[in-house]
């Protein structure tokens, strides 16, 4: 029987990898490596925007501990396993097989930027090099590079796995079709996951509002977000949160270290 489960393994690894309790077990390397990273080094200004935001939100809600956020990620992902009512067992002989695959999406992203960087610079457009989800590559700073698992984490958390199902559901009021909806959210939360990295100042007369976060903007830099937001949202549909988050913190962190 064991000889049997055994060769059973490969033709699963694609639905197990994609379940939400084996996401959570393959995140939770990254996202205690990146909490107590922020917390042991007193790196708080290396914090992505996404999880400032979202901290900042609990606060206001009088929630300001600070494994709240962590710990919420966790009962989301918890959550939505309960709600596919799946078997309460994930096989973690995949595990390694999603590190693999994630570091392999990384690095088929990372030749995209290059080969969008060198058609940019072949028409004679500005191009600034490669891009973190947070901005630029400042050179080798391993305190970046924890930094950067924070962006795969909680950006996928937002834009994809918050952000998507809640598109599907709101546009069901005005479309009937499941695969436009999901389209349309797709390239929804793909253009707002790029427009998030940078600064915007909006006046309305009584109604202001500025953003404390991002870089000035740039068509370039923008596009390639956007098509990596397209990446990063049709890994999720396709192969779950877990080689979401995966293949943006390796290409983050390889962005950050070449």
């Amino acid at each position: 029987m064991e000889r049997k489960a055994a060769t059973q393994l490969p033709p699963t690894y694609w639905r197990e990898s994609a379940r939400p309790l084996t996401s959570l077990f393959f995140v939770l390397p990254f996202l205690a490596t990146y909490e107590l990273g922020m917390l042991t080094l007193n790196q708080q200004g290396l914090r992505n925007g996404v999880d400032v935001w979202l901290r900042n939100s609990l606060s206001h809600l009088g929630f300001g501990q600070y494994f709240l956020l962590p710990l919420l990620t966790c009962a989301v992902l918890l959550a939505w396993h309960h709600l596919r009512g799946e078997h309460w067992r994930a096989d973690r002989r995949v595990l390694g097989g999603m590190g693999i695959e994630s570091l392999a999406l990384g690095l088929a992203l990372l030749i995209w930027a290059h080969g969008l960087s060198g058609l940019m610079r072949s028409c004679e457009i500005s191009w600034p090099g490669y891009i973190c989800a947070t901005g630029y590559s400042r050179g080798v700073n391993w305190n970046h590079a924890v930094g950067m698992l924070g962006a795969g984490i909680y950006e996928e958390l937002f834009f994809r796995l918050m952000l998507i199902p809640a598109l599907v559901g709101g546009l069901a009021t005005v479309c009937t079709c499941s695969k436009t909806r999901l389209f349309s959210a797709v390239l929804i939360s793909s253009v707002l996951f790029s427009a998030a990295h940078y600064r915007w100042e909006i006046d309305l007369g009584a109604i202001y509002w500025a953003s404390d976060f991002g870089e000035a903007f740039s068509w370039t830099t923008f596009l390639f977000r956007a098509t990596a937001g397209l990446f990063f949202a049709g890994l999720f549909v396709t192969r779950g949160f877990g080689i979401a988050v995966g293949a943006h913190a390796l290409y983050d962190v390889l962005v950050v270290l070449s």
